[in-house]
């Protein structure tokens, strides 16, 4: 009997073991698109040093994909932990602050000199106050307060990316210093934007949502200068617009018969 039990012991450790090692791994797997979020931040200041700028912009749009895939490879694996999460936060910092910062800096500013530097720093101090408060507000939202720093960032990247080469009129550099401060503005308003990670391509029509994304991966793969900035584009205003729609029913129908939901702010 003694005999029986010891190898019904062995055979449990036996069976637990593999699963323990595939839960370690599942845990490892977020980390690992976190860890390609930061070499595409690493490798998009390298290309801003060489002079290769579309190049930094693909790189930061990619560690954008890379950052969305890690919060819901997360989420559906219930791998997250406080770990991730800071790592996630330092990577962020890096891909879609000092990056883009740099790289409006060198493709379209440098010729300001140090008002150029001050406004490039502007964006990156914005979009580090972003994330600060991103962490400390509950989660799971619905809508974030202020413009999200990797759609700030991308914004700034596709923006490169449509125009490719270096900017050379005066006109075009102002309208660049504009977006750098207005986009730095979005980041610290109350601004609402929606949460892409309620995005569920199950809900609702489904065919039709399948359909939708196929025609933006081709739009991307096809016409990557005009889908890219065309989303960008889409994105940032949303919550410009939402304000302005909410702001002019506040002034046509009065507070009193708005829904309190339609006045928050987080």
């Amino acid at each position: 009997m003694k005999g029986k039990k010891k190898g019904t012991v062995q055979e449990a450790k036996h069976i637990f073991k593999p699963a323990k090692k595939l839960r370690r791994s599942v845990y490892l797997l977020p980390s690992l698109f976190t860890v390609g979020n930061i070499f595409a931040g690493f490798y998009a200041l390298l290309a801003v040093v060489r002079g290769e700028h579309e190049q930094a912009a693909v790189a930061i749009g990619i560690a954008v994909v890379l950052d969305g895939l890690d919060g819901r490879v997360a989420r559906l694996a219930n791998a997250t932990s406080d770990f991730g999460l800071q790592l996630d936060s330092l990577s962020d910092v890096i891909s879609f602050g000092i990056a883009p910062a740099v790289l409006i800096y060198d493709w379209g500013l440098a010729e300001f000199g140090d008002f150029a530097k001050f406004s490039a720093f502007l964006f990156l101090i914005c979009g580090a106050m972003r994330l600060a408060r991103f962490n400390i507000q509950l989660k799971d939202l619905k809508h974030f307060a202020g413009l999200p720093i990797p759609a700030g960032a991308g914004f700034i990247a596709a923006t490169v990316h449509f125009f490719g080469n270096p900017p050379e009129h005066l006109f075009f550099k102002l309208y660049l210093v504009a977006v750098t401060y207005f986009i730095a503005f979005l980041m610290i308003s109350t601004i609402r934007y929606p949460s892409l990670k309620q995005l569920n391509l199950g809900k609702g029509k489904s065919h039709l949502n399948i359909l939708m994304l196929a025609l933006i991966i081709a739009g991307i793969i096809w016409y990557s200068r005009v889908a890219l900035m065309g989303i960008a584009l889409v994105y940032v205003s949303s919550g410009v617009l939402h304000r302005i729609y909410q702001f002019v029913r506040y002034r046509l129908r009065g507070p009193e018969k708005l829904p309190a939901e339609g006045l928050r702010t987080d």
